[in-house]
């Protein structure tokens, strides 16, 4: 049996994560990335053993930090909320669990990264970009919206990758910040889009995974400055 707190003990825990989810769930819909209420937000703070994730049908332009919902790392939410959290409550801890450099997860209705995903592909490296994700971006078997079976899904397609397509459904993209989850989404799905564009033309060439190592290593320092220079 879960033991609520009192709203004094509960006022505004994970203050940060919930205005940092409240923030980007906006940028989801100026972005293009999804519409209406459609898609999911958390982050994990995993020296409380919290995750903060979008309430479940709240528009993202309406939502306020209060309306985020705190659930555990099993089960469901830690103190009295208004609100449900997401359906997809369950792939987001699937994850957490998984994979311990995984902070933060953005999961979206984008439209070609779903297109490909209905038409049940993977995105091979065809292009260096495909890098935001890994050597590649994985496809889980499809499985109904919120069960254990789309859960276990999309935590065993992952791997190593920061993103993964949903069969028949949408995409995730992990990260160790929400921006780094909230980038990746991004730019899945302008290589989504290249790739379909380029499908319909011909087979497009695939980079070999020793480029991709390579390209790999040069994200991992991408946009940062020097300590001894400074220079960018």
């Amino acid at each position: 049996m879960v033991k609520y707190c009192t709203n004094e003990e509960t006022t505004m825990r994970l203050e940060r994560e919930r205005k940092e989810i409240v923030t980007f769930g906006r940028k989801l819909l100026a972005s293009g990335l999804t519409a209406g209420t459609g898609g999911n937000l958390s982050i994990v703070n995993r020296k409380k053993n919290l995750v903060a994730i979008t309430p479940s049908g709240v528009d993202y332009l309406e939502m306020s930090p209060e309306d985020v919902v705190l659930v555990g790392m099993e089960g469901g939410p830690v103190e009295r909320s208004r609100y449900k959290p997401s359906s997809e409550l369950l792939f987001h801890q699937a994850l957490y669990r998984r994979r311990e450099d995984i902070q933060a997860i953005v999961h979206t209705h984008s439209v070609y990264a779903t297109t490909l995903a209905t038409l049940g592909w993977e995105i091979p490296a065809f292009h260096y970009l495909v890098a935001y994700s890994g050597k590649k971006v994985p496809l889980a078997a499809y499985a109904t919206f919120g069960s254990e079976r789309l859960a276990r899904n999309v935590a065993d397609a992952i791997g190593e990758n920061n993103a993964v397509l949903m069969g028949s459904h949408g995409v995730v993209t992990v990260g160790p910040t929400l921006a780094k989850a909230f980038e990746a989404a991004e730019i899945i799905e302008y290589v989504a889009r290249v790739y379909y564009l380029a499908k319909n033309l011909g087979e497009p060439t695939i980079l070999s995974d020793e480029e991709m190592d390579k390209v790999i290593e040069k994200f991992r320092a991408y946009g940062q400055r020097t300590k001894s220079t400074g220079v960018g």
